[in-house]
């Protein structure tokens, strides 16, 4: 079973990859490869990767570069907002021309009710896959890693009928939910993270991928106490962008989606032994204008975050480009940090748990769990 699936996934990898319209489609690309760049992009969210460490291993590090080949932090340096309109409302690098710089807004742009806003999102994880890979909130210039728990490498367990994660997972740049802002519609504070996004589109997307898309909606999960947004979004290129607007449109052109996202989010944390998670709002799902809205106001923390006017905690705030900051660094501070990092090196094979399957019920570490009411003990 576990070679099926993995000759499975590799297939649908490839397939994807040669459906990309970006240069370079047709080909398949390594973890840690630069991206292709895609015309649409904006400057500042035209990235590439540098991979550091052995993947599949506690030291594997990506880290990212701007267009002109500076280091950057995913998490403070690329602009929430896409596009040349947008990227005007965030922090902006100093111009070639003039050598001005653009301070921070002292509001977010507005946005009309039902407008479309266009956001930047950072891929982490690809859908069909287990490994937990995140933004290093706590390390300077916060590169992608996998996340470890009780000092083992961390993978998403399989929940029947599911494969891993379900969509593209990952999280919108400079945005910020403050653990210590209690939230007046989920009585909880922040996780204190990036918030999260769902990416449903057609596409199967890669670790450090820059992807513009438009949000559809929010669904408001208590993680351990901890108010945790779930933005479900779409790749602003995906062809089924055009038929899928909104929330309502999520549930008439993919049928069950929701109620999967709901059911994974509820179940994941079940196989290690910890309760199943709920949700504010009896899990129902909010339209994209009160999405649109939670995006705006984690932003707002993250300005406050990055001017020293909110208790960071362990946050690694360093950055390159925002105006302003007090924890801004040179480009040279940026690339003795990344030189500091173990050598890129090739990569371990994924662990056999993650397809080892349970029939008796439940998975160790990413396995299934055929019982699809409910997980059982």
């Amino acid at each position: 079973m576990r070679a099926g699936l993995g000759q499975a996934l590799r297939g649908l990898l490839l397939l994807s990859a040669r459906s990309c319209s970006c240069s370079g489609a047709g080909r398949r690309r390594r973890l840690g490869q630069p991206l292709p760049r895609c015309s649409w992009l904006s400057t500042m969210a035209q990235c590439s990767t540098e991979q550091r460490g052995r993947p599949h291993s506690p030291e594997y590090r990506l880290y990212f570069k701007n267009a002109e080949g500076k280091y950057i932090s995913p998490f403070h340096d690329i602009p929430l907002f896409a596009g040349s309109k947008e990227d005007k409302e965030v922090p902006a690098k100093r111009s070639k021309t003039n050598g001005s710089e653009t301070g921070l807004p002292k509001k977010p742009p507005p946005s009309r009710a039902g407008e479309t806003v266009v956001f930047n999102m950072v891929v982490e994880v690809p859908r069909w896959s287990n490994a937990k890979m995140e933004i290093a909130t706590k390390e300077p210039l916060n590169p992608i890693k996998q996340d470890i728990k009780r000092g083992k490498l961390r993978y998403v367990a399989n929940i029947f009928p599911h494969k891993g994660y379900i969509w593209n997972y990952g999280a919108l740049p400079q945005t910020w939910e403050d653990p210590h802002h209690k939230d007046k519609d989920t009585g909880c504070c922040g996780d204190n993270d990036p918030i999260d996004v769902c990416e449903i589109g057609t596409k199967v997307h890669y670790p450090g991928e820059i992807i513009q898309v438009k949000v559809l909606g929010v669904m408001a999960l208590i993680d351990e106490g901890e108010t945790d947004w779930k933005i479900i979004a779409i790749n602003v290129d995906d062809p089924e962008a055009q038929k899928i607007h909104d929330i309502d449109d999520v549930k008439k052109h993919k049928p069950g989606y929701l109620e999967a996202t709901a059911e994974w989010f509820r179940l994941y944390k079940v196989p290690d032994d910890k309760p199943e998670n709920q949700f504010a709002f009896n899990g129902e799902f909010k339209d994209k204008d009160f999405a649109v809205g939670i995006i705006k106001s984690t932003h707002e923390y993250w300005k406050a975050l990055l001017h020293k006017k909110a208790d960071r905690g362990a946050i690694e705030c360093m950055n390159i480009l925002v105006h302003d900051s007090p924890f801004r660094c040179s480009e040279e501070d940026a690339r003795l940090i990344v030189q500091s990092a173990p050598p890129p090196a090739s990569g371990d094979s994924v662990s056999a748990e993650v397809d080892v399957c349970n029939t008796s019920g439940l998975y160790t570490v990413a396995g299934c769990n055929f019982q699809q009411s409910c997980i059982t003990k």
